[in-house]
């Protein structure tokens, strides 16, 4: 059995493989046979930061087990967020191993999923834009450098958190135009009172921030709305990207659904850096499938 930084979880059975991609709030699990989807589904999120082995195995058990409909993996590789040291992947595995015994488990953290996703054996600069970010430097096996990225407070440059915090100082700050600050307000049954409520009294206010999001991809033609996610992304590049020193000579590529919908205006601000950039993916499943079953082939 083996321990590595990460919450995606793939199992195998003969040639069989379970990957895992995992969140605060949902699993997607992808059981894979040679080069070919076998079945997908998925559980609340496991996250081993906020959650015991007793709730990972719970979960796993309750929720898991029942749709496995007698699939037998030989392996699981476990990637995820919380899977932040060998403490958090110790008790991920070992809920797995609970459950579904006498298999290989490796855990590992969201961010090398990301890389594996994008780059797979190669080396690159990978980066996740969802409702946080984050950003690494991948030798093809390893991360060897990443920059903090601090959360949406005090970072997470560039996430939906960001931009939705972003998209709310500006509507009531009264730095949009007139018109799209007033569209945005009763599109969102919001006011001033509701959204300090939303910010700072209620609890997972990235999240709240983070689902405002989708006003700025239907305004995006707008120059104030591209001028706002442009910015954003700049002070992506700039505070997290910029900071290796091979940022100009390596492909950067990205995983999450801010930089997939919004690739155009990542594409702009690449440009304004000397960036090359990578593979951009919604999801990681879809590169840590390729990326397993060639280990496998």
């Amino acid at each position: 059995m083996t321990f590595i930084n990460s919450v995606n979880i793939i199992i195998y059975y003969k040639d069989m493989i379970l990957i895992a991609d995992s969140g605060s709030t949902k699993v997607d699990w992808c059981f894979v046979e040679g080069a070919s989807i076998v079945k997908q589904v998925s559980t609340s999120g496991i996250n081993p930061v906020v959650m015991s082995e007793d709730e990972v195995s719970a979960c796993i058990g309750g929720q898991l087990m029942p749709q496995m409909e007698g699939l037998s993996p030989a392996s699981v590789h476990f990637y995820g967020a919380g899977c932040v040291s060998d403490e958090k992947c110790a008790i991920v595995a070992s809920a797995i191993s609970g459950h579904i015994p006498d298999v290989s488990v490796t855990v590992d953290s969201d961010m090398l999923a990301a890389a594996r996703a994008i780059c797979g054996s190669d080396p690159g600069i990978a980066c996740i834009l969802g409702t946080g970010s984050n950003s690494c430097v991948y030798d093809g096996r390893h991360i060897i450098d990443n920059v903090s990225p601090l959360g949406y407070i005090l970072g997470d440059e560039g996430s939906g958190a960001v931009l939705g915090k972003m998209l709310v100082g500006d509507v009531l700050k009264r730095q949009l135009p007139e018109e799209l600050c007033a569209r945005f307000l009763e599109q969102y049954s919001l006011d001033r009172l509701t959204v300090i409520d939303r910010v700072y009294r209620q609890p997972q206010a990235n999240r709240f921030l983070a689902s405002l999001t989708p006003f700025l991809l239907e305004n995006i033609s707008d120059p104030a709305v591209y001028g706002l996610v442009l910015r954003a992304f700049i002070s992506f590049f700039e505070r997290n990207v910029a900071n290796y020193s091979s940022y100009r000579d390596m492909a950067v590529g990205f995983v999450g659904s801010i930089a997939y919908y919004y690739r155009d205006v990542l594409a702009d601000a690449a440009g304004q850096f000397g960036c090359t950039l990578g593979r951009i993916l919604r999801s990681p499943m879809e590169g840590l499938v390729e990326y397993h079953t060639k280990k496998i082939i």
